[in-house]
């Protein structure tokens, strides 16, 4: 079996090694994707056309119901129109024009303030672009109030503020400005129904954010100066008390510094600066020693198969242990290729052994010797560590005492300054506050009010329509690629053999359900049980049809199972499938007929015991069949059944009751018998089997037959359904020779098989004569 196995794989390989080179050439370049992608929209053109014209069509229903916007423009320069004089004397510091300042002014523009002033200034309650928002709000209150009578004056004043917030929401949501590039500019935009409205209402905005920043820098300015007045009184006090404390501090504890610092604080910063190097060494001691533990743990003399690994030398960076090192790896390579030449016991390879355990034995003496002096190290630094610490100790707890007097000194110092430092800012800037005179101007100014716009801003038609044909085609195109991905169905023979690791040895055209005019001239009504009924003529295609592409694929079966090599003897033919209604019983109809016809002894078996569709066809009124021929209730001449035109025999399956145990029957020594008997008689035999995946019926046939044929239904029969029945039915894939795309639409196939789609045409059978 497992040589059947090689033979079968080497002659799938073989075979895809024939129809890949073309495919393997173009792999990775310009013309497969090229061809992927003319495939894929031959494919799916549909749908890609039809979500296109869904988009197209919504983008239009959009234009008709959006009524038209138009958009005021204004722009408002942002600078700082004061002199350089004014500005220093200034009471309020003159913030930077920068990007932020900038944003804050945008949001000022937006703000419930300037929004509320314009709709008080314009009326805008009862514009009609605001009343949608407004007034169902309102209605509701309204309805409210009328339910339950009139409503006290503050919950009235609650209802006119939800009213004006919704009237500020919508004012808001058709407002907006923006900063033009990297200049100081911003922009005001308004959009209203209206083109005059819409103008109207940017200008009022400008203006009422010019007059608002007016009126906030003018009542700034006047609670400043205010301000101001009363905090020098407070400051100077302030400051006065402060120095005479620190002076009375001083006396109080004698305190002398030299150039504002102590002679303890020097000490101590001294003493802190050793104790960091003296850890510093410390901690470098205890490393290393600690890695001469590790290595000695790791290499105990005393372990026998103690390894000496590349970190001993590495992390010691000992040149005794490196040369030790050096000469051990020498021995035990010597070693190593003397034990092979003159084997493991061998004097000289013993001797190589010893010199390796005591060079071993050197390089862990070494490293104790080094872990010793490591010990003394870190004993000395440890040691120099405490000291130094005890002086820091010591230094810090003498130092305390006069620190505690000096922060104390600092303190009051630092508070002194402090105030006098804020009396004298304070001072200049509010003498040059009486000195200056109030300007009447701001940082914003117009420089260029809205106009009336001659067109409407949005919805811009032809961008819609644009958005809406590209957003279609994406949606589409994204939506047919995952249609594409999600057929996981069989298609092409190149699909077949990648997947199921087989020859797909036939393409099976799907014959049209309107059946041909000359298959109803040989049906035949005729209830002889001897005798085949013609009553399908699809079971008949291929011998009535000789010259159709049906008759060439089904001799396309034929010719592989003549040309099967695996097995020296080819007699029985057993035709399955994964799933039912994929065509295997036309298959092995045709097949057999097709036999029989060029004059071979051909007798066709139904061993489909549990649903014999293929005898309900060919011999609907027989009493006896395979299952009275097992069991020994009819001789096997009476159960056969001919066809008097082909010549074909028929061992029909006559289902009286339901069987329950059809595998034990179909691997019965009985049903043996029968098939070696059959093997004798016949040149052919070709057999229908159930479907695997369903029932396990045709795992029992296989020390049956010689070579298996899978029917795969096309377009239809999905590629892990097969694997799967595949890989339950080990017997059954080791003794396929091929697998055939059954159904197949011989116009749709050159859509999926990009690079041999030339291969379908009719144009190439009908040059021999045959038809579709």
């Amino acid at each position: 079996m497992q040589q059947t196995n090689i033979t079968q794989n080497d002659r799938t390989h073989a075979l895809l090694d024939s129809v890949m080179p073309r495919e393997q050439a173009e792999e990775g370049g310009l013309g497969e994707t090229v061809n992927f992608a003319l495939g894929f929209l031959r494919r799916q053109y549909a749908v890609i056309i039809f979500t296109a014209a869904l988009a197209l069509a919504a983008s239009t229903i959009y234009l008709r119901i959006t009524p038209p916007t138009y958009t005021g423009q204004v722009k408002i320069l942002f600078e700082n129109p004061k002199a350089q004089f004014v500005q220093q004397q200034s009471v309020l510091a003159e913030i930077p024009i920068d990007n932020a300042q900038l944003e804050t002014q945008i949001q000022i523009l937006k703000s419930k303030a300037v929004a509320t002033s314009v709709i008080n200034q314009l009326g805008l309650a009862d514009d009609p672009d605001f009343k949608a928002s407004g007034r169902p709000l309102l209605s509701v209150l309204r309805g409210i109030r009328g339910w339950f009578g009139s409503a006290p004056a503050d919950v009235q004043v609650g209802r006119q503020g939800v009213l004006m917030d919704g009237l500020v929401a919508a004012f808001n949501n058709r407002l907006s400005a923006v900063r033009l590039g990297y200049s100081t500019v911003i922009e005001i935009s308004f959009s209203a129904s209206n083109a005059e409205r819409a103008a109207e209402i940017a200008n009022a905005v400008a203006n009422a954010y010019v007059t608002d920043k007016l009126n906030a820098k003018f009542e700034a300015n006047r609670i400043a100066t205010s301000w101001l007045q009363d905090r020098l009184k407070a400051l100077g006090q302030q400051a006065l008390t402060a120095e005479r404390a620190v002076n009375a501090f001083k006396s109080q504890n004698n305190i002398v510094a030299a150039d504002g610092k102590l002679m303890d604080e020097q000490q101590v910063t001294e003493l802190n600066s050793r104790l960091v190097a003296a850890r510093a060494q410390t901690s470098d001691a205890l490393a290393r020693l600690d890695r001469f533990k590790t290595i000695l743990r790791q290499n105990d003399a005393n372990t026998a198969n103690a390894s000496l690994d590349a970190s001993v030398s590495e992390a010691l960076s000992s040149p005794i242990i490196n040369n030790l090192r050096q000469q051990y790896l020498e021995l035990s390579r010597r070693e190593r290729d003397w034990s092979a030449r003159f084997g493991r016991n061998h004097l000289a390879v013993v001797n190589l052994r010893t010199r390796m355990r005591d060079l071993r034995t050197s390089i862990l003496d070494e490293v104790r010797r080094l872990s010793e002096t490591a010990r003394s190290d870190y004993e000395a630094a440890k040691q120099r560590q405490g000291a130094i610490e005890k002086q820091l100790s010591q230094a810090v707890s003498r130092s305390r005492t006069t620190n505690s007097a000096e922060a104390t000194m600092r303190e009051l110092e630092t508070s002194a300054k402090s105030y006098r430092s804020l009396y004298e800012s304070f001072l200049q800037r509010y003498m040059g506050a009486v000195q200056q005179e109030s300007f009447p101007i701001t940082e914003a100014r117009v420089i260029s009010p809205a106009s009336p716009p001659q067109s409407k801003s949005k919805p811009k038609s032809i961008l819609v329509m644009i958005l809406g044909l590209l957003g279609g085609l994406a949606l589409g195109t994204g939506l047919a690629f995952l249609r594409d991905m999600l057929d996981r169905v069989f298609r092409t023979s190149a699909q077949v053999e990648a997947m199921l690791h087989m020859p797909c040895v036939s393409l099976v055209p799907l014959l049209k359900a309107a059946e041909p005019k000359q298959l109803h001239e040989h049906a035949d009504k005729a209830s002889d049980q001897g005798t085949i009924v013609r009553r399908s003529g699809v079971y008949w295609a291929a011998s009535d049809m000789p010259l159709s592409r049906f008759a060439e694929s089904i001799r396309s079966i034929k010719l592989a199972v003549d040309l099967n090599v695996t097995n020296s003897s080819n007699k029985v033919v057993g035709i399955t499938s994964s799933l039912p209604n994929e065509g295997k019983s036309t298959i092995t109809a045709a097949l057999a007929q097709l036999m029989a016809h060029a004059g071979a002894r051909v007798i066709l078996v139904d061993c489909d015991l549990r649903n014999p569709s293929l005898s309900c066809n060919l011999a609907p009124h027989a009493s006896v069949g395979l299952v009275e021929v097992i069991s020994g209730e009819c001789p096997l001449d009476e159960a056969i059944c001919k066809d008097p035109k082909t010549n074909l025999s028929f061992l029909p399956t006559v289902k009286k009751q339901p069987l329950f145990h059809a595998c034990e029957m179909l691997s019965a020594a009985t049903t043996k018998h029968l098939f070696d008997h059959l093997r004798a008689t016949y040149d052919y035999i070709v057999v229908d089997l159930p479907p695997l995946a369903p029932i396990v019926d045709v795992r029992a046939t296989a020390p049956l037959i010689d070579c298996f044929v899978l029917a795969i239904e096309w377009g239809r029969t999905k590629t892990d359904v097969v694997q799967h029945a595949l890989h339950t039915a080990p017997s059954v894939h080791a003794a396929l020779i091929g697998a055939v795309l059954n159904k197949t639409n011989m116009q749709a196939i050159r859509r999926y098989d990009n690079y041999h789609n030339d291969y379908y045409s009719n144009k190439h059978f009908a040059r021999y004569g045959y038809t579709a």
